[in-house]
């Protein structure tokens, strides 16, 4: 069997699909469109994509990164079965010549179609569409599924653990509480180590957030995720799916704090293990939930959520 896919893959996420098919003897190719450079041929070629993007939006990185896409696929031959995550990312003409080099043609959309519209790709391109946020999956009639576990599961472990609350959060929307939420846990006494990353700290910025301009990646941060006793994750406005930083949460046994009210109703949730707060509301959190112990999962509920599962459901294998 030959299955690819196309994806944006910035944060390295999406490459576990490829090991896991591989690891079922699958002939499994990525092509990763975050690593597609245009390099501009003068000075005038980039003053031209400029006024294309401007006025004709058109932009001659994109529809090389398009090109290129197709030419890889050319190379690879017929495939049984391609995936495209992020479809938003290519144009419909792309998507239906890309449509041609295979018998299967699937997306999974791991963001909200509200932050990323992709109406214009539902008529009739895609076999079927995944998505992990519960209100599109009702409202488009997609597949649910949700984002997946794609490290080796912890054992549940005291030493070196300190009592961390650990997020990374670009700065956006999600600030001002998370600012809220450093002032609460300051005021209270209780260790935290949030970094907020973008181009200009905000006023007012909470003494002990470490603001940084430089981009962190998941093996950036290992070390803070293996000495952290819980995991705040902070949903975007529109989101109603799961982070990956959940399911990194159930792999390594965390405890999760979350302002994604969705997380109820999951079969994982366990109000021991996952707190959920209000933005809305004042912030105050029960001491006993710094104090209890995790309660680990079932065997059968966590493999529910593992990448195995994810692929064998997606492809149908």
């Amino acid at each position: 069997m030959k299955i690819s896919l196309i994806s944006f893959d910035f944060f390295s996420f999406d490459h576990h699909i490829i090991l896991e098919l591989q690891k079922r003897n699958i002939e499994a190719e990525h092509i990763d469109i975050s690593k597609f450079k245009y390099k501009y041929t003068s000075i005038f070629d980039r003053a031209v994509n400029l006024f294309n993007k401007k006025v004709l939006k058109k932009n001659k990185k994109v529809i090389e990164m398009e090109k290129d896409v197709l030419k890889r696929l050319q190379n690879l031959g017929p495939q049984d079965i391609i995936l495209t995550i992020r479809p938003d990312c290519l144009s419909k003409e792309t998507h239906l010549k890309i449509k041609q080099h295979t018998n299967k043609y699937i997306a999974y959309i791991y963001d909200s179609c509200q932050r990323f519209p992709i109406d214009h790709l539902l008529n009739g391109i895609f076999d079927e569409i995944f998505s992990f946020d519960l209100v599109d999956v009702k409202k488009y009639n997609f597949s649910f599924i949700s984002n997946y576990i794609y490290n080796q599961k912890k054992e549940l472990t005291a030493s070196n653990i300190n009592e961390n609350i650990f997020i990374i959060i670009s700065i956006d929307e999600r600030f001002n509480f998370l600012n809220n939420l450093a002032d609460y846990l300051s005021s209270k006494g209780i260790k935290f180590k949030f970094i907020a990353i973008g181009k200009k700290a905000p006023k007012n910025i909470n003494s002990n957030i470490i603001f940084q301009r430089k981009k962190l990646f998941s093996k950036d941060l290992q070390d803070d995720l293996e000495n952290s006793k819980i995991f705040l994750d902070l949903i975007r406005h529109g989101h109603n799916g799961l982070s990956f930083r959940i399911f990194e949460a159930l792999a390594m046994q965390r405890k999760i704090i979350t302002t994604n009210q969705t997380i109820s109703q999951y079969d994982f949730y366990n109000p021991n293990n996952i707190l959920i707060l209000d933005e809305n509301k004042t912030i105050d959190i029960d001491p006993d939930f710094f104090a209890t112990p995790y309660q680990p999962l079932s065997d059968d509920i966590y493999y529910k959520y593992t990448i195995e599962n994810w692929v064998k459901t997606v492809f149908k294998l």
